[in-house]
């Protein structure tokens, strides 16, 4: 296993090094000039425009450029934007056009928030989700079954912004139901804040995402409980809830993993309409503002940031293969 590990590290950094090449390419050789950005309109002379450039080694060759660029993120960097010295330490990701901060500082602040939406969230949809799936599984073709995949086919088709904002209308802004929503904090600094701030966008974000998980844990469960062994099991003399739990959950689950691991890194990326609608100041928030605001280096970082999380999390989905399935063996 472990070579096989070490070979998927190799293979992930190879894959994450043509992503820094296609987001240098495209954010900082794109239609918009990155200099523009920090060049006041009233007073962006020609001259003043090509000092900027000259500052921020935009007048140096393509390929020292990207360099520069994989240089700062190992060993970190200086900036000077005018008089002002910006030290960014590794790993820097640039400097914000808007903020004059290090990008990297100003994420890892926010990836609190959206780590927290994350963590949440995902542990409500798995709970209700692989509960609602093994209940539907069991009683296939009953009344309850039916009603649960009516429920969450129901629930799936809505959208997922609007799912939010409604919940934000009635749940919080007329009924006051749930707390007022925000991020207060980690939870270090205080449990019952961060848990009032972040509640309703749990509840939210776990109902969404736990109707498909209910209906592919349902379809994997049905399709474990008709194995050999499941019957053998069955024919031992087990109970319904030993070869539930113990054999066929166990095999159940594995597909469910690989869904949960990309669901989960897309969450750490960022969930954009989630920190919109309950004033959460995450990663998705602040990629949608520098888009707004044409923040290059910030908006670079984030597509970084997300292609890391993919590919970190299906490195963790094959380990977790090996443990969970005996069949799986990483050679």
């Amino acid at each position: 296993m472990f070579g096989y590990i070490v070979r998927r590290i190799i293979s992930g950094v190879l894959v994450l090094l043509v992503v820094s090449v296609a987001v240098f390419a495209l954010f900082f050789y794109g239609p918009a000039d990155p200099a523009l950005a920090y060049c006041p309109e009233t007073r962006c002379t020609p001259t003043r425009l090509e000092n900027i450039r000259h500052s921020l080694g935009l007048d140096q060759p393509v390929a020292e450029q990207y360099g520069t660029y994989m240089k700062n993120i190992v060993t970190g960097g200086e900036f000077e934007l005018g008089a002002i010295g910006i030290d960014c330490p590794a790993p820097c990701l640039g400097v914000s056009f808007k903020l004059r901060v290090p990008v990297t500082e100003y994420l890892a602040d926010r990836f609190k928030a959206t780590l927290s939406i994350a963590l949440g969230g995902a542990a409500i949809f798995l709970t209700v989700g692989l509960t609602m799936g093994i209940l539907a599984a069991r009683r296939r073709g009953t009344l309850a079954d039916k009603g649960i995949v009516g429920v969450s086919l129901f629930i799936n088709a809505i959208p997922y912004y609007l799912l939010a904002l409604l919940g934000w209308l009635f749940l919080i802004s007329q009924w006051g139901i749930f707390p007022e929503s925000g991020y207060y904090g980690p939870i270090e600094e205080g449990p019952v804040a961060w848990v009032k701030g972040m509640l309703l966008a749990w509840v939210i974000l776990g109902l969404a995402y736990s109707t498909a998980y209910a209906r592919f844990s349902r379809g994997s469960m049905i399709e474990s409980l008709n194995e050999d062994y499941v019957r053998t099991a069955r024919a031992k003399g087990l109970s319904e809830r030993r070869v539930t739990m113990r054999h066929a959950m166990r095999a159940a689950i594995v597909p469910v993993v690989t869904i949960f691991g990309l669901d989960f890194a897309f969450l750490l990326a960022g969930t954009i309409f989630t920190e919109r609608i309950f004033d959460i100041q995450g990663i998705g928030l602040s990629a949608l503002d520098a888009i707004n605001g044409k923040d290059l280096p910030i908006i670079s970082a984030t597509v970084l940031i997300a292609a890391l999380f993919i590919v970190v999390m299906n490195i963790i989905v094959d380990v977790i293969y090996s443990v969970i399935d005996p069949r799986v063996r990483l050679t």
